[in-house]
């Protein structure tokens, strides 16, 4: 058997156009390419029959990241970072040059700051997306 390798990981957001521009201002990514409708089969391999979808594909260097906002059916979820400790992915973790402008920069485009600590690998940030997925801002020690 072959061994698998990572393609891409995918967020649902509500507003997909808002999450573009909070992705590529403020963390660098680029916008690959936008697929405008994708309905059946992908309703039934998501298990929500009449789903119609509309994607950005985003990259920053070999991270290929999936925005997919829905139409059909309604996004579940209030927006609130996930705890840290339910099953499941936690949180993207960023190395930045500089984690307070980066911090600053999620803020102004409609994320929020949760927690900062300056610990023994470089100071550390806690943010969330417009959709509350948990970013952390890394700035290694030395740059």
């Amino acid at each position: 058997m072959a061994a698998a390798h990572f393609s891409h990981l995918g967020i649902c957001v509500a507003d997909l156009d808002r999450s573009l521009r909070f992705y590529t201002e403020a963390l660098g990514f680029s916008l690959k390419r936008t697929i405008e409708s994708l309905a059946e089969p992908f309703d039934t391999l998501m298990g929500l029959p009449g789903a119609r979808l509309r994607i950005h594909q985003i990259t920053l260097g070999p991270l290929m990241v999936e925005l997919i906002g829905f139409a059909g059916v309604a996004t579940e979820g209030d927006g609130a970072p996930r705890p840290m400790n339910r099953r499941g992915l936690t949180h993207l973790t960023f190395a930045v040059p500089d984690v307070e402008a980066t911090a600053q920069a999620i803020e102004r485009l409609g994320g929020r700051r949760l927690s900062r600590v300056d610990s023994a690998f470089g100071p550390l940030i806690f943010c969330a997306d417009p959709d509350g997925v948990r970013l952390e801002l890394m700035q290694p020690l030395g740059g």
